[in-house]
């Protein structure tokens, strides 16, 4: 399995570069996992319920829970969202209003793209 893993917008880049080296690694080591993984554990990619078919990469850490909010575009494109640290059990629905807009506008600009 290979996956390919693009970003859209600058949600994901920005929170990334605030991060340590130690955290940066760590965020990489599951988005490899997800790009090389035919079935990828529950562990780091689960279907968020009550949204638009969004999904959350799930990194934990010592000191933090990190969420990326994600979708297949495709069976073999996954595109990064807005990501957070988690501060609660439930992700926030003001983080997954974030992400269905932010998958609206990529499915919107893609549209256009491919009419040009």
């Amino acid at each position: 399995m290979n996956r390919e893993i693009i970003i859209y917008g600058n949600h994901f880049s920005d929170f990334y570069n605030q991060q340590e080296d130690k955290v940066k690694r760590k965020i990489d080591f599951v988005l490899d996992l997800i790009r090389n993984v035919e079935r990828v554990p529950i562990k780091f990619l689960k279907n968020l319920e009550g949204s638009d078919a969004l999904y959350e990469v799930r990194v934990s850490t010592f000191i933090k829970e990190i969420r990326i909010l994600c979708f297949f575009d495709d069976d073999k494109i996954i595109v990064l969202l807005n990501c957070f640290t988690k501060k609660s059990q439930k992700t926030p629905r003001k983080e997954i209003e974030i992400g269905e807009k932010l998958k609206f506008e990529y499915f919107n600009n893609k549209d256009k793209e491919n009419i040009k």
